[in-house]
């Protein structure tokens, strides 16, 4: 990022009445608009000649053969970091944000929940980060059978998180069968590592497979199918709301929104774009190319790291264009950020 360039304060008051002027409306904002919103009274000659400087500097600059000027990146840049007034969210939005983050949620429902909100709430795009695989401790599990072969696995894990999956076995088993093996799982490995777990019985079943009685054979049966890991066919990420950012101007553009779409169906970028927000201790704001995406010049990127036990689990945030609310959005996806993480991290 470029280090900041330093401006009088005449010239900061019109940067910043210009780039309030460009987020409100969207359209290149001109000298006499710029004279009116900004409350001096100085000469448009005069404002046209400080234009021209910060038009210089990299700041704004003038679109096409327009007469109006719109930001850069750089000026943008220096907008957020020397200019911005960020207040405190609303308490009523506060409020609804806790109610929809209810810890009584699992993870899942959670992370979808939050994703969600941030889209509804700004008319943006909502993307969080999914945790990778992590410790699953076993807090229950039961097992009802089915036909051909299979039984359904219902397994408490960590907290509250509920995983169901059907499972192939060797044989048929009968409820009676199911419930002893369950009672005996539930009575020795309850808050062990569901993968520790099917290791011990698969190492058990090498060491002893003639001595074994019927019911740790048919539990080691179950167990290496009910406890291994789920195939990767689970997202690295949840993005919602992609489809608000079509009523923005500078993204309607048919060829842009094309490129930026194709973005969001890259899992290659989406998960670069994440792993830099994921290396940031709080908000963190890339303006356009900042990103590292080329295609990214017309928008913008908040995130904030949510955690579990104090342990960094992913990042949340916001894509829409370079002209948003900062001070509006960046407070949003602080406190959600903060409330998913109290949601995770219930009182023990």
């Amino acid at each position: 990022m470029s280090s900041s360039p330093v401006l009088n304060q005449r010239a900061q008051h019109l940067l910043k009445t210009l780039i309030d002027c460009y987020i409100e409306e969207g359209q290149p904002v001109g000298s006499k608009k710029l004279a009116e919103a900004a409350g001096l009274n100085i000469s448009p000659a005069t404002i046209r000649n400080v234009m021209a400087k910060l038009d210089d500097r990299g700041l704004i600059t003038s679109p096409h053969t327009s007469a109006g000027r719109v930001p850069t990146e750089l000026g943008f840049r220096f907008f957020v970091d020397t200019m911005l007034e960020v207040s405190p969210l609303d308490k009523q939005i506060q409020h609804q944000l806790a109610e929809q983050l209810n810890p009584d949620q699992n993870q899942d429902e959670l992370i979808e929940s939050a994703s969600n909100l941030l889209s509804q709430m700004t008319r943006m795009a909502g993307i969080i980060s999914i945790p990778k695989g992590g410790r699953l401790v076993l807090r229950h599990i039961e097992f009802l059978p089915l036909s051909d072969q299979r039984v359904l696995v219902i397994m408490v894990v960590n907290e509250k998180d509920v995983q169901n999956r059907v499972i192939h076995v060797s044989r048929d088993y009968t409820q009676n069968e199911l419930q002893k093996v369950a009672n005996y799982l539930n009575q020795h490995f309850i808050g062990e590592d569901i993968f520790a777990v099917r290791k011990r019985l698969l190492e058990e079943l090498q060491k002893a497979r003639l001595d074994m009685d019927s019911l740790m054979q048919s539990a080691v049966d179950i167990a290496s199918q009910a406890l291994q890991p789920e195939q990767g066919n689970r997202e690295d990420y949840v993005l919602q709301g992609q489809n608000n950012l079509i009523r923005f101007n500078e993204l309607e553009n048919a060829r842009k929104l094309q490129q930026l779409f194709d973005v969001f169906e890259s899992r290659r970028s989406m998960l670069g774009l994440l792993d830099r927000c994921i290396q940031a201790e709080d908000v963190q704001v890339f303006i356009g190319r900042e990103a590292g995406l080329d295609d990214f010049d017309n928008c913008s990127v908040i995130t904030s790291p949510y955690t579990l036990d104090g342990e960094v689990l992913g990042v949340l945030g916001v894509i829409g264009p370079t002209r948003m609310q900062y001070n509006r959005v960046i407070p949003l996806v602080d406190v959600t950020a903060r409330l998913l993480s109290n949601a995770l991290n219930p009182e023990k």
